[in-house]
């Protein structure tokens, strides 16, 4: 099953879409958070990023959420030092909704393929009645 990893400068943010998007899943989905700094201040930890990879790596690939554009530079410098073990793709969807329906779609089997296009259709979901 396709796993995912939260990226956030901030880990209680990380720690709130993983909570949420677990709960929508059923927790069938492994999720981490990799959320802030080491010392808790916020930030992007390299550490924290490849520690999270490594605690829910998966033959069908992880789908890593990210909230700012450095989440995205240092998620690619830890892929770039651990190499191609297990397939690893960075969404550009957005972290909360995308999360939730990237967890969701995985939750039924989808492959990681699948999964990463399911989070993109949150770009256009719409929250207000018009």
């Amino acid at each position: 099953m396709v796993s995912l990893l939260i990226v956030s400068h901030s880990a209680k943010l990380a720690d709130g879409v993983k909570e949420l998007a677990g709960q929508m899943a059923g927790g069938a989905v492994k999720i981490a958070a990799a959320g802030g700094m080491e010392d808790g201040s916020l930030g992007t930890s390299t550490e924290l990023i490849r520690a999270g990879l490594e605690s829910i790596a998966s033959q069908d690939g992880t789908l890593v959420l990210v909230d700012l554009g450095s989440a995205v530079m240092s998620t690619e410098a830890v892929l770039e030092a651990l190499g191609n073990a297990h397939p690893v793709l960075i969404s550009d969807a957005p972290l909360v909704e995308g999360a939730v329906l990237a967890a969701v779609e995985a939750s039924v089997g989808a492959t990681l393929e699948q999964t990463a296009a399911a989070a993109l259709q949150a770009r256009e979901m719409i929250k207000v009645n018009r």
